[in-house]
């Protein structure tokens, strides 16, 4: 396990990553900065084409919440830093209207540096109220993806797509976005909406922030279809583990730019 130092200067550095304008391959680094670098270099990468990585922040036993729905605090301090980095190093934050709906989130980056990623909500059958927070007026692009012609204020976007049994594909979302010129996706819940782009295999790595309590009972981080009966055919991602200090965070690739994401520009990285 890789611990984890995201200093000042490591987090100029991937902010100057995400404008295209260095690596973090060169340059000489503690072994906590280097493993900061290792851990949201992939993330802040653009030279790879488009990408999509989804963040679930969740108990040891593998929960988001109790069976009250009571979700804050899941994660500690260090994990929730690691959430507002990943929002800050995106294009675009998505949720489902579920999610939205329940937790009324902002979507913003307030826990360190760096500008708000676009927010898009996806809302086949238009249920998400106009005075929902995210779609507060604040110079950042808004995005409401439905199927039905609900009017939507002028300054929020709307990608209509056809529904599919009440549902909108993964892929079309994906393509319709990148059309819109997002190309960096953040899939931030909930676990509904991660299973639907993890089993459409539109995930470049999931990242899974485990927080160190056991809440015993409620709604879990992920849920996919019993499809495998032999463990042969399951899911394995090429996994790295990172200490963020109350939080561990399970790093999986899930397609081969993964891999590509964590390989130096320029040779060896400096350490």
């Amino acid at each position: 396990m890789f611990t984890v130092d995201v200093t000042a200067k490591v987090w100029r550095r991937l902010l100057e990553v995400r404008r295209g304008r260095a690596c973090t391959c060169c340059g000489q680094w503690s072994a906590g900065e280097r493993a900061a670098l290792d851990l949201y270099g992939p993330l802040a990468r653009r030279d790879l084409g488009p990408s999509a990585v989804a963040q679930i922040g969740q108990s040891l036993d593998g929960r988001v919440a109790t069976v009250t729905g009571d979700a804050r605090d899941v994660s500690g301090p260090d994990g929730l830093a690691h959430l507002h980095r990943m929002r800050a190093l995106a294009d675009a934050v998505l949720i489902g209207v579920r999610t939205a709906l329940h937790d009324s989130p902002r979507l913003t980056v307030r826990l360190c540096d760096g500008g708000n990623p676009a927010r898009v909500v996806i809302d086949p059958q238009g249920r998400l109220p106009d005075d929902a927070p995210l779609l507060a007026e604040d110079g950042v692009r808004r995005i409401v993806i439905q199927a039905v012609d609900r009017p939507r204020r002028s300054d929020v976007t709307v990608i209509r797509l056809r529904s599919r049994d009440g549902q909108l594909d993964p892929g079309e979302i994906a393509s319709a976005l990148h059309g819109e010129g997002l190309q960096s996706l953040l899939v931030e819940g909930g676990g509904i909406t991660i299973a639907r782009f993890l089993e459409a295999r539109l995930l470049t790595r999931l990242q899974l922030a485990i927080a160190p309590l056991l809440i015993g009972d409620g709604p879990q981080g992920l849920t996919l279809p019993a499809s495998q009966t032999r463990l042969a055919d399951a899911i394995r991602p090429v996994t790295r583990a990172f200490s963020l200090g109350t939080d561990v965070v399970f790093d999986c690739g899930l397609r081969d730019e993964a891999s590509l994401a964590t390989q130096p520009v320029h040779g060896a990285p400096g350490r």
